[in-house]
């Protein structure tokens, strides 16, 4: 006597008396588990395990950013750009140093036109950014960061335009405007400084994930420091840019010193690894390195003083740029540790 399976045909199973039909759909599943298991088999020995330093069969659990360098020499500019803007503000509203107001504004102007540049060539041609600036969301760091550098190009651009224009005797016709994209590009300016740190903590890695608080913060005050040495280096010998020189190099000193205390799992990109040896010379360079020397400037003779506080911003400048360069890495390192994901979510 034949088998079911080999004396039926599938289309004749709805046809089949009731226990026959059961029996044969039975095989059917059978057959069915019976290969899938055996197709499992198969994939188990030719794919790596699963295992926390591997990822998902040799996968990263996280991808990990795609930026070009483009975007850390961005998040420089930004920074220094848009604090330059609120120090522009602050000493043209004074009146009392519009030379080191009207350099601000070509700081803040330039620094505005350079930005967005940076980021089309990261983003590979214009229309995507364009693309970004459909909407506004108020809930998306990188909707309003869009929009905010969009109002902090023009303004700013505006700011310096006009005040050039203010010098060749057109002051009392442009005033209002001037004060305007003045105060605008002060505001706006006082964003771009610290959203790409609100930008870098929304994110899932962990390195930028369990430091959400303390980048804003970071990134405002590395380009305060950047924005105040530039001026400096500028030929600028203001008190109050020496003490933005003295203020941020302490607190750039606070967080290197919390970065290296701090036991966190995920400030290990920080520690270690190429990542962390630059993340070690930002910190020395933002904020030991123009501490002491300021110092120094304080206690010497005026000649050697001001060489110092030369060396300080200099040290300030290239300290804020190799920071940038620092956290970028630290999260590429950060989305590749599948062990450090997986804790950061457990």
């Amino acid at each position: 006597m034949k088998h079911v399976s080999e004396s039926v045909e599938p289309a004749t199973i709805s046809r089949l008396p009731r226990e026959l039909r059961e029996k044969r759909l039975l095989e059917l599943r059978l057959e069915a588990e019976t290969g899938a298991l055996a197709q499992w088999q198969r994939h188990e020995q030719l794919a790596p395990r699963a295992t926390p330093e591997t990822g998902y069969y040799g996968h990263p659990l996280l991808k990990k950013p795609q930026w070009t360098k483009e975007i850390p020499l961005y998040f420089f500019c930004g920074g220094a750009a848009g604090a330059a803007a609120i120090i522009a503000t602050v000493a043209g509203s004074t009146g009392r140093n519009e030379s080191l107001a009207r350099d601000a504004r070509a700081i803040a102007a330039i620094g505005g036109a350079v930005s967005p540049a940076l980021l089309i060539s990261d983003l590979g041609m214009p229309s995507r950014f364009l693309n970004m600036l459909r909407i506004f969301k108020v809930q998306s760091p990188m909707s309003v960061g869009s929009w905010t550098l969009v109002a902090f190009s023009s303004s700013s651009a505006a700011a310096a335009f006009l005040s050039a224009l203010q010098l060749r005797g057109y002051a009392n016709k442009l005033r209002a405007l001037r004060s305007a994209s003045q105060f605008l590009s002060a505001i706006s300016g006082a964003v771009i400084s610290s959203y790409t740190g609100v930008l870098l903590g929304a994110t899932a890695i962990p390195v930028w994930n369990q430091n959400a608080a303390l980048l804003p913060a970071h990134f405002a005050t590395s380009g305060l420091a950047a924005a105040g040495a530039l001026l400096e280096l500028r030929g600028h010998e203001s008190p109050a840019l020496n003490a933005i020189g003295l203020a941020t190099s302490v607190t750039e000193t606070v967080v290197s010193a919390s970065i290296e205390l701090r036991k966190n799992p995920a400030l290990k990109p920080l520690k270690s690894g190429s990542s962390g040896w630059l993340t070690r010379i930002g910190g020395l360079l933002s904020g030991p390195v123009p501490l002491l020397f300021r110092l120094l400037a304080l206690v010497g003779d005026e000649k050697r003083g001001r060489k110092y506080k030369k060396i300080a911003a200099a040290s300030a400048v290239a300290g804020s740029f190799a920071a940038r360069f620092a956290w970028t890495k630290a999260g590429a390192a950060s989305a590749e540790d599948t062990a450090l994901v997986l804790r950061n979510h457990s």
